[in-house]
């Protein structure tokens, strides 16, 4: 199973002074090592949709991300540590002697 380095950055919502959330991403970046995938199949292909070419999906062993606690987090999978995420975490799903997780990539608004 080849492992990539990936970088962790904790997911931050706070309100602007009109009340709407906004988000942002801690300044630390924790590297995990983890299989990265693209996701693909036809159940994958009907949950998704025209989404699938921006979702991965990824396997991982360690204690850094926990199912219920990390979804929403920033993973920087194709940018530098000290950038803003390039995915967020969707889906942690415990399996085994590992977890399977789901990323989709964030489109920045222009």
């Amino acid at each position: 199973m080849d492992l990539k380095t990936v970088y962790l950055k904790k997911r931050i919502v706070t309100r602007d002074e009109e009340g709407d959330k906004t988000i942002s991403y801690s300044r630390d970046a924790e590297p995990l090592r983890m299989n990265v995938q693209s996701a693909g199949g036809v159940v994958n292909a009907q949950i998704y949709g025209g989404r699938l070419p921006y979702i991965k999906t990824c396997k991982y062993q360690g204690e850094s991300l926990v199912p219920g606690k990390n979804e929403k987090d920033g993973i920087c999978l194709y940018v530098d540590p000290g950038a803003d995420p390039d995915y967020e975490i969707l889906s942690i799903e415990p399996f085994s002697d590992h977890l399977n997780l789901k990323l989709e990539k964030l489109i920045k608004e222009t």
